[in-house]
């Protein structure tokens, strides 16, 4: 695909500070993480997450209709 970028095979190559390697060496192995290292890391996945369903939705809007309509139905017809 010519319109992607070339990336690294390896993100830890490119400086990433975030993947799993950078943080074993910030805890340790032996070491647990914090409770605000493990909230920092799922606010940061939540994000990306929200990130990549509004582009999802960007680009295949077809799609993304007939999901929130299914997703309405079911909200509809569930019983409390």
């Amino acid at each position: 695909m010519p319109d992607q970028p070339d990336l690294p095979a390896d993100a830890s190559e490119a400086g990433d500070t975030n993947g799993p390697a950078a943080r074993s060496a910030r805890t340790g192995p032996d070491k647990p993480e914090s409770e605000a290292e493990r909230r920092r890391r799922r606010a940061q996945f939540l994000r990306e997450l929200a990130e990549a369903r509004a582009l999802r939705a960007r680009v295949q809007p077809r799609r993304a209709k007939a999901a929130r309509l299914r997703h309405a139905m079911r909200m509809r017809t569930f019983r409390w």
